[in-house]
């Protein structure tokens, strides 16, 4: 079952919450927009600014309930990384590597995904050694 799959929790109060939560962790810039078939949040903390990307369905059944399980999604991811990184778990540049902007608007995981997926096309080294 998706997390938060029965959410009666509205958008705007997630947001909300997001918005709380990465105050509480030191950002100190949000923004966010939506249009149709995503919603997008932007924030800057440890110098860097950091873009995620939510993807909304425009039409099917249940669009509401959707959206709003997203919402409670997002909130999840963002709550979850800045804690491993305040507890020392990984490094803010670990934790939202992916999402960290650059200076032509796309994210680092825009541009690093398409070479990922080429680089795989190839030969990988075996993840445990032969026997002998």
């Amino acid at each position: 079952m998706t997390y938060a799959a029965r959410t009666q929790v509205p958008e705007a109060q997630s947001r909300t919450e997001i918005e709380r939560t990465l105050r509480r962790y030191g950002a100190d810039r949000f923004m966010y927009f939506a249009e149709p078939g995503r919603a997008i949040i932007i924030f800057e903390a440890d110098n860097r600014r950091i873009k995620f990307s939510v993807p909304l369905p425009t039409d099917g059944r249940n669009i509401e309930q959707v959206h709003r399980q997203r919402w409670r999604a997002l909130l999840l991811c963002v709550k979850s990384k800045l804690e491993s990184v305040a507890s020392g778990i990984e490094t803010f540049e670990q934790a939202f590597l992916a999402h960290v902007v650059l200076p032509n608007g796309e994210t680092v995981g825009d541009e690093i995904a398409p070479r990922i997926h080429k680089i795989y096309q190839g030969e990988m080294l075996p993840l445990l050694p032969a026997p002998k």
